[in-house]
């Protein structure tokens, strides 16, 4: 439970990746290739401030994610990724005003419940490369 912290950076970088790439398409517009030549088009989106920032959020994501998976196990840290959705959902209801009706409050709810029994199963240790005993050759055979 000591890389929680990185896993809980982990996503909520996911979830700021997620919103500036909104922000970004809602301050491009309805993407159209029509009339236009499609690499042109995908590098002014690629560049434009708001999915600039994202991409780049999501490269730190994705480097606190490959710290965390080496200090624990994945069928531990993965899990956690799921409370990006929460995160996402509820700031998009602040901040885009999106809809947050019962159903999906059920499913943030079920989320969370589910996110808490993975943490409370699981050792949360380090891979087996951290392990006191090694794996012998022979064994590997069996």
């Amino acid at each position: 439970m000591k890389y929680i912290v990185f896993i809980l950076f982990t996503v909520m970088t996911n979830a700021a990746a997620q919103l500036m790439l909104k922000q970004g398409m809602i301050t491009l517009g309805p993407i159209s290739f029509e009339g236009v030549n499609p690499v042109v088009k995908l590098l002014q989106i690629v560049f434009s401030p708001w999915v600039f920032a994202g991409l780049l959020t999501f490269v730190v994501s994705m480097a606190s994610h490959l710290y965390v998976l080496s200090k624990v196990e994945l069928s531990f840290a993965y899990p956690f990724l799921s409370l990006a959705y929460v995160a996402v959902a509820i700031f998009a209801y602040f901040v885009f005003r999106e809809d947050l009706n019962a159903f999906r409050i059920a499913g943030i709810g079920f989320i969370c419940i589910g996110t808490v029994l993975i943490a409370q199963g699981g050792s949360g240790h380090a891979a087996a490369s951290d392990a006191k005993t090694p794996i012998q050759t022979s064994e590997l055979v069996r």
